[in-house]
């Protein structure tokens, strides 16, 4: 399982290429976050208005959109095009590529989103990798620390694989989507054009074009007051 499988790094982050080999596993990026941000010229970008809580280095490319509100702790790279609404909390090692929609309230930390990925409304990632087009619903949770705090194993079709971290949310290739309300449990990897639907919770490896989803029958039963 290698990186390129689910995405390949686009141009609007063309500077980073170099930081991510495309023929090792995807997971492991995450660690090369943070020293792909510390080789980059963070001068250049749109002066931050004064409801943007910044600090440490943040760049935000002139044609992105900012709100009145929100807090950026760098590193931090917003690309061309992109959107951050009101009340989104970016904390560290977090890069958006271009034509991103950050949401409202959404919390990112330790993460690469490619191009077009959209995070609209109210989610939490942590220590992942979203692929280009990728999608999540309102309220996903991407969790990324197990409650035992061991170090995160990825449930594989060839088997159980220790990813040597202890911080490890999801890969979700491109066009990967995932539905309302979903919870993906640390380690879960979504290969392209995958798609959780609303309210699961998931574990493990979800192929290529595969829907992960629990059946479910209602039962409507009349009341007798």
């Amino acid at each position: 399982m290698k990186a390129a499988d689910f995405f390949t790094i686009p141009d609007s982050l063309a500077t980073f290429r170099a930081f991510f080999p495309t023929e090792e596993a995807p997971w492991t990026w995450l660690k090369l976050i943070g020293k792909a941000l510390a080789a980059q010229d963070f001068s250049g970008g749109q002066a931050l208005p004064p409801g943007i809580h910044a600090e440490g280095p943040v760049y935000v490319h002139p044609t992105a959109q900012l709100p009145h509100t929100a807090t950026l702790i760098g590193p931090v790279w917003i690309g061309p095009g992109s959107k951050l609404l009101p009340g989104c909390f970016l904390r560290g090692n977090v890069i958006v590529g271009a034509n991103c929609t950050v949401g409202h309230n959404a919390e990112i930390k330790n993460s690469l989103l490619m191009d077009g990925v959209q995070v609209p409304h109210r989610p939490y990632i942590g220590d992942s990798i979203l692929g280009n087009g990728a999608h999540l619903g309102a309220g996903v949770v991407l969790s990324n620390l197990r409650l035992d705090q061991k170090n995160i194993t990825l449930r594989l079709l060839s088997g159980v694989v220790d990813s040597g971290l202890r911080k490890f949310g999801a890969i979700l290739g491109d066009k990967a989507e995932v539905g309302c309300n979903a919870v993906l449990n640390p380690g879960t990897v979504m290969g392209p054009r995958a798609l959780v639907t609303p309210t699961v919770v998931v574990t493990g490896y979800i192929p290529p074009a595969t829907i992960a989803h629990v059946r479910t029958s209602v039962h409507f039963i009349p009341r007798r007051d």
